[in-house]
């Protein structure tokens, strides 16, 4: 059995500051297609300040994402910042006290991350948002862990899914946000929010899965 130390928030909340750092052009000139192009530019800003703030800490993940949560929330514009902040608060309180977690409790913080954003948000799966990323990896990466896999083939079911919900994407039409007016028009984009769900996802699976122990029999 595997499970993750929880006193290694600080090394996996530097790794998600960095794919958005390193992803910072990319996500803006996705938002740029049907957006205003900012996506890129408030992501960075908020993750680069959390990295300063962590810098040198020694944070479990719970206080490393509740920190994530926090800065988010006060620093990034529109609707990202609450989002994010809320789903990162959410994974937080979920892990809470915990010292170490295995694959069921990393599913709950999952979820726990998604339905304190949902708490906050009318969005929904094919509104063309970060949760058509979001929902899909969570309820794979649940699925997995109900039918018996281990902690690795269950992270790597969120990677696909998330993977999956991204490129949904490209063929909806947006329902939410300043990329409702264009109707039709934005068909055949990629949401920028659902991008930067998934480099988020993937990085956390990567990071997690990296320091994963193994029980001893």
């Amino acid at each position: 059995m595997y499970y993750l130390d929880t006193s290694k928030g600080h090394d996996i909340l530097q790794d998600l500051v960095a794919i958005i750092l390193e992803n910072k052009n990319y996500l803006s000139e996705v938002d740029g297609a049907i957006g205003d192009g900012d996506h890129g530019i408030n992501m960075a800003k908020g993750f680069r300040q959390c990295g300063e703030a962590i810098d040198g800490q020694s944070l479990s993940l719970s206080k490393g994402l509740g920190k994530l949560a926090s800065v988010l929330m006060g620093s990034i514009g529109g609707s990202m910042g609450p989002l994010y902040g809320s789903l990162f608060l959410g994974m937080a309180t979920a892990v809470k006290d915990k010292d170490t977690i295995d694959e069921a409790a990393f599913g709950e913080m999952l979820a726990n991350g998604l339905r304190s954003l949902q708490d906050i948000s009318d969005a929904q799966v094919g509104d063309k948002c970060l949760l058509d990323t979001l929902v899909p990896a969570v309820e794979a990466y649940q699925h997995a862990v109900a039918n018996g896999d281990d902690f690795t083939v269950a992270l790597e079911r969120m990677r696909q899914s998330a993977e999956q919900g991204k490129e949904s994407t490209r063929d909806l039409v947006s329902n939410i946000g300043r990329s409702a007016r264009l109707g039709e028009r934005s068909r055949g984009h990629l949401d920028a929010g659902a991008v930067s769900c998934c480099l988020l996802l993937t990085q956390l699976a990567d990071s997690t899965e990296s320091r994963l122990q193994q029980q001893a029999a």
